[in-house]
C-alpha cells in the first residue's frame, strides 16, 4: 500500500525518534566508562544541584506525605483531577511515604539510629552527589520531560511492527517491548521500567505483557555491569561473563512468562478491557515495513501539539518524584537494614548452600547468602564476594547477581512505586525463581571457564 505522507510528518517522526534514540539508547566512550547521553545529562545536574538536592527531595518527600494523609482522612469525593493522582494513595501507601519523609529527615539532619542514618543504609541512598535516591530525582527530571521524544512520535510504533514476529512468538510480548529492553541494557534499568510504566499507563500494553516486560526485560546496564565484575576481582572475564549474561537472560526471558507469576497476571489493560488479539496483525495490501510507517506516522501525527507534550511530561516527573522516589528510599532503608544488622539474609541463603554444593561451587557457605541479599540490593552480593578465594565462586555470584534483576534499592522500589500489576509477593517469588533458574547455567559455564 503506497501512501504518501507530507515532508512535515516525516519530519515530526524522524526529528523526535532520532534525539529520543540519541538520548537514551546510545552509548557514548568516556574516560570512566561507556554512558548513554541521559545518564551524562543527569550525571551533569547532579554535580551542579548536589548542595541543594537533599532538602529538595526531603520537601517533597514531606509533602507526598502530608498530602497522602490530608488525602487519606478527607471526606471530599474522589476527582480524577492531578491532585488526586500525585496524593490518593491507600493507607499502606501512605505509611510508605510517611517513612521514606522520617528517614530522609533523619539522614538529613543526622538523629536517630545509625542502623537508618549509617552510609550503608539510608545515608547509602540519601546522600547527595551520589545516593541512589537523590540521583533518581534528577534522572526523573530528565526521563520524564524527554521520554515522550521515544514513546510518542512513533518510533516504538515502528519497531513494533518490525520485530512483532520476533518477541511476540517467543516471549508472549509486543514488538514495541524491544525499544524498552534496549533502552534498559544501553541505559539503565530505571529507564526501561519508566518506559514500561508510562506505555502500560497510555493502554499499548496488558497487565501481563507489562509484568514480564517489567521484570524480564528492564536488565542491568552494560556499565553497571562492568561494575559488578571488577569488584569482584574478575575484569579480565568480562566476554565469557557478559556472554553468559546474555544467554542467561534470553533463556529466563523464554520460560519466566509461562511460569507462575507472570503466566497468572490478567490479559486485560489499566481499564480491564479485555486485549485485542488482532492489534498487531498485519492488514491486508502491506508489509511489515509500510505497516510500520503507517503506524509511526499516524502517532506522530496525533501528537503535533508541542505544548500539551511538555506540559504532560512536568506532570511525568512530579508523578514519579511524589509516587516513586518515596517508595525506593523506604523499602531501599529497610531492606538494607535487613541486610546490614541481621542474619535475615544469612539465614534465607542457607538453602542455596545445599544447591551451591550440589552444583559443586566452591566455598558454597560462604557464597549462600550472597544468592538472595541482592534482593536488598545489587552490589551487596559483589562486595560480600571479595573475601571469597574461588575464582569460580565470585565468577558465579557476580553473574547470577546481575541476571536477578530484581532488587529493591532500586527496579523493585520503582516498580512498587509505578501503575504496574505487580506486588511485593510477586517480586520475591520472580527473584527467587529467577535465582534458581540462572545457578546450573551459570555454574556450568564457570566449571567450563575455570
Amino acid at each position: 500500500m503506497n501512501k504518501r505522507y507530507s515532508l512535515s510528518s516525516w519530519l515530526y517522526f524522524i526529528i523526535p525518534s532520532l534525539i529520543g534514540a540519541f538520548l537514551f539508547m546510545t552509548p557514548i566512550k568516556l574516560d570512566d566508562g561507556w554512558k548513554v547521553p541521559i545518564a551524562m545529562l543527569a550525571n551533569w545536574l547532579d554535580g551542579i544541584v548536589v548542595n541543594v538536592i537533599e532538602p529538595f527531595a526531603l520537601f517533597i518527600f514531606i509533602v507526598a506525605a502530608v498530602g497522602s494523609m490530608i488525602k487519606l482522612f478527607s471526606s471530599e469525593p474522589h476527582e480524577r483531577t492531578f491532585s488526586d493522582q500525585l496524593f490518593r494513595v491507600n493507607l499502606f501507601w501512605t505509611i510508605t511515604r510517611v517513612l521514606a519523609a522520617v528517614f530522609a529527615a533523619m539522614v538529613y539532619f543526622e538523629f536517630g539510629p545509625e542502623m537508618i542514618t549509617s552510609g550503608d543504609t539510608g545515608g547509602l541512598l540519601f546522600a547527595g552527589g551520589g545516593g541512589l535516591v537523590t540521583y533518581l530525582f534528577v534522572i526523573f527530571l530528565f526521563a520524564g520531560i524527554i521520554l515522550p521524544l521515544l514513546t510518542d512520535f512513533g518510533l516504538l510504533e515502528f519497531f513494533g511492527s518490525l520485530m512483532v514476529k520476533i518477541v511476540r512468538p517467543l516471549f508472549n510480548i509486543p514488538g514495541r517491548a524491544s525499544i524498552d529492553a534496549l533502552a534498559s541494557w544501553v541505559g539503565d534499568g530505571t529507564i526501561g521500567v519508566m518506559l514500561t510504566n508510562k506505555q502500560y499507563e497510555d493502554g499499548n500494553y496488558t497487565k501481563r505483557e507489562a509484568a514480564i516486560i517489567a521484570t524480564t526485560f528492564s536488565v542491568v546496564s552494560i556499565t553497571f555491569s562492568i561494575v559488578i565484575l571488577e569488584e569482584v576481582g574478575l575484569p579480565q572475564y568480562f566476554p565469557q561473563y557478559y556472554g553468559t549474561i546474555v544467554l542467561c537472560g534470553v533463556i529466563l526471558a523464554l520460560i519466566m512468562p509461562r511460569i507462575y507469576p507472570l503466566r497468572s497476571k490478567s490479559n486485560t489493560y489499566i481499564n480491564d478491557a479485555p486485549a485485542d488479539a488482532t492489534r498487531e496483525d498485519l492488514p491486508a495490501g502491506h508489509t511489515v515495513l509500510s505497516y510500520g510507517i503507517d503506524n509511526a506516522m499516524n502517532k506522530a501525527n496525533a501528537n503535533r501539539d508541542l505544548r500539551k507534550l511538555v506540559i504532560n511530561g512536568f506532570k511525568n516527573v512530579l508523578d514519579m518524584w511524589f509516587a516513586v522516589a518515596p517508595v525506593v528510599m523506604a523499602f531501599g532503608t529497610v531492606a538494607l537494614i535487613l541486610a546490614t544488622y541481621t542474619d535475615l539474609f544469612k539465614i534465607l541463603g542457607t538453602p542455596f548452600e545445599y544447591y551451591l554444593a550440589f552444583l559443586n561451587v566452591p566455598e558454597a557457605a560462604e557464597a549462600a547468602q550472597t544468592m538472595v541479599v541482592g534482593f536488598a540490593d545489587m552490589l551487596l552480593p559483589a562486595i560480600l564476594a571479595s573475601g571469597i578465594e574461588s575464582e569460580l565462586t565470585r565468577f558465579v555470584i557476580a553473574t547470577v547477581s546481575v541476571t536477578q534483576l530484581i532488587y529493591m534499592s532500586e527496579i523493585g522500589g520503582l516498580i512498587l512505586g509505578s501503575k504496574l500489576p505487580i506486588n511485593f509477593k510477586d517480586l520475591v517469588i520472580i527473584f527467587l525463581l529467577r535465582t534458581v533458574i540462572a545457578l546450573p547455567i551459570v555454574t556450568g559455564i564457570a566449571h567450563f571457564i575455570f
